[in-house]
């Protein structure tokens, strides 16, 4: 097994290169889609981000709001390192679980947002980083998603900078260029992770 981890900035479009390696045969592991289930309405994380956050942080639906949890976290590097205190031990946990469950030979991708700025490098047999200029990042996060100029930029801030991630990369696969050749480069990197991952040097 060849575990993978894949990071990237917001923005840098890491979900279109984790979806093309899925594509390709690797096995995901999704940190922000678990991330989102341990806190899911009834989950014990739930009960305890209510508890470090106050009942504001709940929707009426009863699950988290996340943009108002975001609103809080993003501005205060002290409250959001309470948050991931919470979150990250049943993220870790749960990976493992599906981590375990994979085949002998499988190219395990664990796709984690914040792998530079928790120190998480050392826990893959590779990093995979996806680099795009912070001006396609920003242009991305407004147009696309429809973020503030504002927000986009204090997200973007709130993490780990583009030097810091290509520091900790073995491969960067830039996606500042057109969705072919994005494709053509993933392929080419997944051809070396199967062949790792089949024992060949």
């Amino acid at each position: 097994m060849l575990k993978v981890g894949l990071t990237g900035g917001i923005g840098a479009g890491k979900s279109e290169v984790s979806r093309l390696l899925v594509e390709y045969g690797a096995v995901l592991i999704d940190a922000d889609r678990i991330a989102r289930e341990v806190v899911a309405p009834g989950t014990p994380g739930l009960a305890a981000v209510v508890e470090a956050f106050g009942a504001e942080v709940l929707a009426g639906d009863g699950g988290l709001d996340r943009p108002k949890l975001g609103s809080i976290v993003f501005a205060d590097k002290e409250r959001l390192g309470v948050l991931n205190s919470l979150v990250h031990p049943l993220v870790g946990a749960r990976s493992r679980e599906l981590e375990e469950a994979a085949a002998p030979d499988a190219v395990v991708v664990h796709d984690v947002p914040l792998l530079t700025e928790n120190g998480l490098a050392p826990l893959y047999d590779l990093v995979v980083v996806v680099d795009a200029d912070p001006a396609t990042q920003l242009d991305r996060l407004v147009r696309l998603r429809g973020m503030t100029e504002e927000d986009a930029r204090a997200r973007m801030a709130a993490q780990a900078t583009r030097e810091q991630r290509r520091e900790i990369a073995d491969v960067v696969i830039d996606n500042d260029v057109p969705l072919e050749e994005l494709r053509r480069r993933v392929r080419e990197v997944w051809a070396e992770l199967a062949r790792r991952a089949h024992g060949s040097p």
